[in-house]
């Protein structure tokens, strides 16, 4: 199962920059509207302290950490829902992602234009919001049309549910809400999913900041799940060894914002040792149960299920292999029910 992310903000904001120092690809940067017209797609590596401290124990031939594909997509502008900037192209690549991180300009410069000229950051970001809350209400409206038809004709308990949480839905919007605000229930989401609302998506912001410059005045202004972050000093920092690194001080935010967007797609991490062979990450979504992991890792072992034998990472590196383990019964024997928990190193039984 793999997680993808998007990278969305106004043009000339730093996308591409964040992109660049965070899969170290060649990209186009340039100081002009819609420089990055195809999606750039980079493939990042989850940091993972853990899988490294099994491998040390395991001594695998091959160590593969959980990976979660970045998309850098063109800036939006305003009018991007009626195609503005060739918007619903952009809108539709913003669609297939399963989060999103919008990338807020909060530096002064005056070689680097601002599409609306000044720097105002709620404002940048309301300007987005509504895009994507307009194409939401367009998307939504059409679906209630064709359903409200249907209902006429055919009533139908099930319809007549979305019906009713559509309509609330709409409501919320039109007063500038976006979805993932209105704390739907698991059972809502799961009637609307197929919709795949573009502000139904979990979020998290980035504060594009001069590092040596006073930006606390900004961050006071922007929603909670904002990281400050000077990306041009990341995409330098980039450049040097870990030596340098360390002398200079300069402590990359890179890892932490992967992280953060591992946290935001509720993803917790399990582990598979494969007879030595392989050691390696699998992300799953929270509340996960056995069987289902088990088609994760292939898709033949969730029908061929017989029980999952669990340790938790913690264990195991105390114990010091599988064997010894083993031998002090730290082992479990989970059925296919049984709730994968973060850092549980797991042999599925076929």
């Amino acid at each position: 199962m793999s997680f993808s992310v998007g990278i969305i903000g106004l043009p000339n904001v730093g996308k591409s920059t964040f992109f660049k120092a965070l899969t170290l690809q060649e990209v186009d940067i340039s100081n002009y509207p819609f420089c990055t017209i195809k999606p750039n797609i980079g493939i990042v590596e989850v940091p993972d302290e853990r899988l490294k401290k099994i491998s040390e124990i395991v001594k695998p031939e091959k160590t593969t950490p959980v990976i979660i594909e970045f998309v850098d997509i063109a800036g939006l502008v305003k009018g991007a829902h009626k195609g503005e900037g060739l918007g619903n192209q952009f809108l539709s690549h913003i669609r297939e992602v399963d989060a999103v991180i919008h990338i807020v300009r909060g530096f002064p410069d005056k070689e680097i234009k601002h599409v609306e000229d000044s720097i105002d950051p709620l404002r940048d970001i309301e300007i987005i919001n509504i895009e994507l809350i307009m194409k939401d209400l367009e998307t939504l409206e059409k679906h209630l049309a064709k359903l409200e038809k249907e209902v006429k004709s055919k009533p139908n308990k099930e319809i007549i549910k979305e019906i009713e949480l559509l309509q609330k839905i709409k409501k919320e919007l039109n007063q500038n809400k976006m979805i993932f605000q209105l704390g739907l229930s698991s059972e809502e989401n799961e009637l609307i999913r197929h919709l795949n609302f573009l502000t139904n998506k979990p979020m998290v912001y980035l504060l594009n900041i001069n590092e040596d410059s006073d930006y606390s005045h900004l961050l006071r202004t922007l929603p909670e799940n904002t990281l400050p972050i000077d990306l041009k000093l990341e995409l330098e920092s980039t450049e040097l060894s870990p030596e340098e690194r360390e002398e200079l001080q300069i402590e990359s935010r890179i890892d932490i914002i992967i992280k953060t967007c591992y946290k935001i797609l509720n993803l917790v991490t399990f582990y598979t040792i494969k007879g030595g062979e392989e050691t390696r990450a699998w992300a799953i979504k929270e509340g996960t149960p056995a069987r289902e992991a088990a088609g994760i890792v292939h898709t033949d072992f969730k029908e061929r299920f017989i029980r999952a034998e669990v340790i938790s990472y913690k264990d195991l590196i105390e114990a010091g292999s599988w064997t010894n383990a083993r031998a002090k019964g730290l082992i479990k024997t989970e059925g296919k029910e049984y709730i994968i928990k973060d850092g549980d190193v797991v042999e599925f039984k076929i």
